[in-house]
């Protein structure tokens, strides 16, 4: 009985992990004042495309500044992002729509705020492009950033062949 129990419990992380974003590792920290702010670096990889780092920047609001603003449970919407080849590309079970899939959110606020990464396929140029935003219940943010990685003339490989 206890056998079987562990089978379940471990066949149900596995489905949890397999429909988790990616998660994403900090690379970097810089303080920007003597609030306690800093601006945050993390890498992730896109969990169906090996080969593809993306280094995402963010602000961080220190103590003190949430204090003095009053704002205890946000950090701003501002962020950037740069994607590369890191490696050789294999390209897995991807969303091919217009709409892409999302690959990366994180919270920026205790509840409503995330940061937010959608991955697009560009057919017409073999390019894939990340987009980074913010995501908020009452108010979208203008606020974004993108980024491509080219594959024309790269060795990639298609899990389930190149599309048409």
């Amino acid at each position: 009985m206890l056998s079987r129990f562990r089978f379940l419990l471990s066949a149900l992380a596995l489905s949890a992990a397999a429909v988790l974003p990616a998660q994403a590792e900090e690379v970097g920290e810089v303080g920007v004042d003597w609030m306690g702010n800093d601006i945050v670096i993390e890498a992730f990889h896109d969990p169906k495309i090996e080969g593809v780092t993306c280094h995402v920047s963010y602000f961080d609001r220190g103590m003190l500044d949430r204090l003095k603003n009053g704002n205890w449970f946000e950090d701003p919407s501002n962020s950037s992002i740069a994607c590369r080849q890191t490696g050789l590309i294999t390209i897995g079970d991807i969303d091919l729509s217009k709409d892409g899939e999302e690959v990366f959110r994180e919270g920026m606020s205790l509840i409503w705020k995330k940061l937010v990464i959608n991955r697009i396929y560009d057919k017409t140029n073999d390019t894939l492009i990340y987009l980074v935003h913010t995501r908020e219940l009452t108010d979208g943010s203008a606020k974004m950033a993108i980024s491509t990685v080219p594959l024309f003339g790269q060795q990639v490989n298609w899990t389930k062949g190149k599309p048409e």
